[in-house]
């Protein structure tokens, strides 16, 4: 997101930032904590968790460098409404509240993006909602692979068949059984937790159309071009 500011405000928020690497299964803040950071990620993907106490866990939505971590903070609060976890590694940037405050009183275009994401992200988490009830697994899979990719700018990235279980609220045999089959079919190869996306056309066509229009939304509210199929 702060590529896609002006000048002097990308200048002014990067001269404040900490960028440091994230790693698979870190938690960046868990449920309730109070935010010290607005957290903006350049590659990745972080999951915001939804946890049961039964022990179950499924993703309530997801970003990468079309968002950020905070939006409580523009919304009137402080404090995290899930636990956040990076489910593909990558590196963010991290500002503080008192300069994010800075900038926001500075710069009319950094709360304008930050507003123009949290639209995008409300259409995200209800299609999300409607996806999980709908779709099936194979569906729901590739779906999220799709934005992953988006997300990394890359066909390849690290994907433990765990952690999208945990993520999409699915057995793990069946996340087993779906990558299997798409491997089986030349769509991608997978081993050892590193997958490749071979045929990204017949992968949107194993996905939904969920995918589409979380995609849309996130690109109405940047100056982004749709990913091209490759």
């Amino acid at each position: 997101m702060i590529l896609e500011l002006r000048p002097a405000a990308q200048e002014f928020l990067l001269s404040r930032s900490l960028t440091r690497k994230t790693f698979v299964g870190e938690v960046i803040y868990e449920d309730r904590a109070q935010f010290t950071h607005a957290v903006f990620p350049h590659e990745g993907v972080i999951s915001l968790m939804a946890e049961m106490e039964d022990g179950r866990t499924i993703e309530k939505t997801s970003l990468g460098f079309e968002g950020f971590l905070g939006l409580a903070l523009i919304m009137g609060g402080g404090v995290a409404i899930s636990r956040s976890v990076v489910q593909v590694p990558g590196y963010t940037s991290w500002i503080s509240v008192a300069d994010l405050d800075e900038a926001l009183a500075e710069f009319v275009c950094v709360r304008e993006a930050m507003l123009r994401y949290a639209q995008a992200l409300i259409v995200q988490t209800m299609e999300s909602v409607a996806c999980n009830g709908l779709h099936s697994a194979e569906q729901r899979i590739s779906r999220w692979l799709l934005h992953a990719r988006d997300r990394v700018m890359s066909d390849q990235f690290t994907m433990k068949q765990q952690t999208l279980s945990e993520t999409l609220g699915v057995r793990r045999a069946t996340v087993s059984a779906v990558c299997a089959q798409l491997q089986k079919d030349g769509i991608l190869e997978y081993s050892r937790g590193e997958l490749k996306i071979i045929d990204r056309p017949r992968l949107e066509q194993r996905s939904c159309q969920c995918y589409a229009r979380v995609t849309n939304a996130s690109l109405l509210s940047s100056n982004r071009q749709r990913p091209a199929s490759a």
